[in-house]
Order: structure tokens, then sequence, then C-alpha cells
């Protein structure tokens, strides 16, 4: 089969959850897109992750689609949904890639693709999908293994012969984000090629989340060993819970939360000295521009620490850990309550000690 995958011109690459999901993405398709000379890649994704397409060069359109089968999906009548398939059969694609995590079924889209009339569909499967998939893998994990998410997505590809050198996570920010962003710095009063850090203290699953007073004492530590300025970075429902962490007035504190389409974060991320994040879609925008990352990772979801990037990976056991819930149906709390603030300093003082001497001259060539 992997000869009629080498002829396939246009690829549809199905990946319907959000920004990092498809950030983790990016590399199997460059690897898909470098397999033909003439392919083209669209990109089925959510509403959230077709907003990264302007950014991904090796994207040629995007499609978002709320599924009816994905959590945050809103309701739609049966029709609509039909009148959807319908319009992708027309577009005439020659193969598709149904990317999953581990806890997903990839057998939705897959009947998607065939309706379709998508002649090959590749993904992970534990059942025998029969006539749903053409090439199909049966998924190793989380029984035998659990290989980060970018890996299962490369190891996919290279099932039907699609392979590339470069393995690293995918975003260009445009020359319009970036001079955005240094204008809203100097605003600020920040030098954007100075020494200031990126904190995103925010998390769409709750068991992701530092505890606010611990971002609390960290900022106030970062304060007193580093004494540079310190970006706020969130969505516009976040800025209470920074004005928590950082009241207005706090020394060298700034917030952009909801002021920031994905360009302009991405090319934020870009420029800054280094990013202390949780475990969410911004740390991955940050590996994918290149940006150093220190990563508070609560144990919910062992595959999704920063990819091919310098970084440090901060955490403490926890009895439940690898459960992969938003919300802990016991109640707890503790994902990442014992881990310290003093801690999260000393790896930031670490990890830019390792990476200025050679971070500015780096993104100068990105940015």
């Amino acid at each position: 089969m992997t000869t009629s995958w080498n002829q396939a011109r246009r690829v549809l690459c199905v990946r319907l959850d959000s920004l990092g999901d498809v950030l983790m993405c990016t590399p199997a398709m460059r690897a898909l897109r470098a397999q033909h000379p003439e392919r083209s890649l669209t990109l089925l994704t959510s509403p959230a992750g077709a907003a990264l397409a302007p950014y991904l060069d090796d994207v040629d359109d995007a499609i978002a689609w709320e599924a009816p089968w994905m959590k945050s999906s809103a309701p739609a009548r049966p029709e609509q949904h039909l009148d959807w398939i319908a319009s992708l059969a027309g577009q005439g694609f020659d193969a598709a890639v149904v990317f999953t995590c581990y806890s997903q079924s990839a057998l939705p889209a897959a009947l998607l693709c065939q309706l379709a009339g998508i002649p090959l569909r590749l993904a992970y499967c534990r059942e025998k999908p029969y006539q749903l998939l053409t090439d199909w893998i049966a998924d190793p994990e989380p029984g035998a293994m659990v290989r980060h998410e970018v890996q299962r997505q490369l190891d996919l590809v290279r099932h039907v012969g699609a392979e590339i050198a470069d393995e690293r996570l995918a975003f260009t920010p445009l020359a319009a984000d970036a001079d955005a962003v240094r204008g809203r710095l100097h605003q600020a009063g920040i030098d954007p090629d100075g020494r200031w850090l990126v904190l995103h203290p925010g998390a769409s699953a709750p068991s992701r989340r530092y505890p606010p007073h611990h971002w609390q004492s960290l900022v106030r530590m970062l304060d007193g060993r580093i004494g540079c300025p310190l970006v706020f970075t969130g969505a516009a429902h976040e800025a209470a819970l920074i004005e928590r962490i950082a009241p207005p007035g706090t020394a060298q504190a700034h917030s952009l939360a909801g002021q920031l389409g994905v360009g302009e974060l991405g090319a934020l991320l870009a420029l800054s000295s280094l990013v202390v994040s949780n475990n969410t879609g911004p740390a991955h925008l940050a590996a994918a521009v290149g940006a150093p990352v220190v990563d508070l990772y609560a144990l919910t979801n062992p595959q999704h620490t920063p990819w091919r990037v310098p970084s440090r990976v901060l955490n403490h056991d926890v009895e439940c850990r690898n459960c992969e819930r938003s919300i802990c149906p016991q109640g707890h709390h503790d994902c990442l309550e014992k881990l310290l603030p003093e801690q999260v300093v000393d790896a930031v003082c670490s990890l830019l000690k390792q990476t200025e001497p050679y971070r500015r001259k780096e993104v100068r060539a990105r940015i």
C-alpha cells in the first residue's frame, strides 16, 4: 500500500483537538508533505486548532469542524453533519490520516472519511477496523508502552513510508505579529532584545494548573533573584487570575491576557528569554518557536513534555499519575501543590544560564 500513498497528492490530516495537539502533529505533517513533491495538505481540526493554519508552513488549507464525538463540540442537527460530509466528499482527497492520542478512538473520523469517499485512510486502532481503514497500526499504547505524542504521530506516518529528518515542531510567526509584539513591549517599557520572561499560569484542565498562591510566591522570588520584567499571557477570562497572582503595581509584572492572537502569542514566546508555563498549549507553542520552557508538569498526561527544545520539566509524584483527567473525580487538588516555588526559580536560573549565551542570536535568526 506504500506505493499508493506515495502517489497521493491531496491528503487530509485529521486532528480534532486543540492548539497543542495540532502542534504535536506538525513533524508528522512535514513528513507527509515531503513524501510527494506536489502534495498538498489540508488540516481538519477544531476551530481552535484551525487558527494555527496560517502559521504552519506545511499546511495549505484548514477546515474547522466541531465533530459531534469531541467533548467541546456544540450540538448540531444530524442533517447538518450529513450536508457537511457531502461537502467534504466534493473536495477530492486522495488520502486521510487520522491523528489521535491513545485515549481516543480513530473510528468515528475513519467512518467520516470513508463516507466522504477518501480512498486511503490511516490511523491507530485497537479493534479490527475492517473497511473503515485501508492502513492501520494496532495501538500498543498504553499497555505495552507510552511514547511522546510527537513520536506516536511520526511512527504512524512512517507506516506508509513518510519520514523526515527535521522532527521539530512547526510554527512560523508573521512579520506583522513580531512587529506588533515589539510595539507592545516598548509600550510596557520592556526592551524586546533584553532579558524578560513569559509566565502562563492558566490551563484548560484544572488538574494541570499550578496553584495561584505558588504563582504569587514565584513572582516575588523571580523579582528577588533575577529582577527582570515578567510578561503574563492568557485568555481574557484569565485576566482575573493574573491580577490575583500579580496585582496591578507589582514590580516589573505586565499582563497581556486577552490581548494577543495566536500569531502574536507565538511571536511573543519566540522573542522571550524563557517561558514558564503549565502543561498546556502555550508550552507546545513555545517549543515550536524554539523558546526555552520551564514546564510545571502535572502527571496526568506523561506523553506531552516539551519536544526538542531546552527545557526543565518539574513535577512531583502522585498516586493518581497518568489518570488523563481534567478534573479529579475524588476532588484532589494536589497534582502540583508539592512543587515548591523555589524549585521553579532554581530551574529558571539553571535554564537561563544554559541558553542565554546563544539565545539572542537564535531569536534574530527566527524573528
